[in-house]
């Protein structure tokens, strides 16, 4: 599999190569916290697999984790943890050019998951936003 994508302005860009260890969605509070979205998807690939253009910031978001992000428009793009993960990158799939490119496998924390998402695929659903109330 080869893949592309990037940030939301296009400062930071990456290409995958190879297949991933797995791509999961993952339910946990801090992916959570850190994305403001009710799941993420990452791709676990080997760090050598990643080609990163550009420079994105880091912070530790725990004791032995480093989230990166575009510094420019916030875009949350790959998680390393070298104690869990060592050699490898989590690259966040949503930033994909082409996310379908990437079948999910799987779904990761879900201890963590917020009870609404347990089933959303059970609420009503609408190509577009639907006409607001009349």
């Amino acid at each position: 599999m080869e893949a592309k994508g990037g940030c939301h302005c296009g400062a930071i860009s990456y290409a995958v190569a190879g297949e991933p260890v797995y791509h999961a969605l993952c339910h946990c509070s801090d992916c959570r916290r850190a994305t403001g979205a009710p799941g993420v998807s990452w791709a676990l690939f080997a760090r050598e697999a990643v080609t990163i253009d550009g420079a994105p910031k880091a912070y530790a978001s725990s004791e032995l984790a480093q989230r990166h992000f575009c510094g420019d428009c916030g875009t949350s793009l790959f998680y390393t943890n070298e104690s869990v993960f060592p050699g490898q990158i989590d690259v966040q799939t949503a930033t994909l050019d082409v996310p379908d490119s990437l079948p999910l496998q799987c779904h990761v924390q879900t201890a963590e998951r917020i009870a609404w998402m347990e089933h959303p695929q059970d609420l009503p659903q609408f190509e577009r936003y639907p006409a607001p109330p009349a």
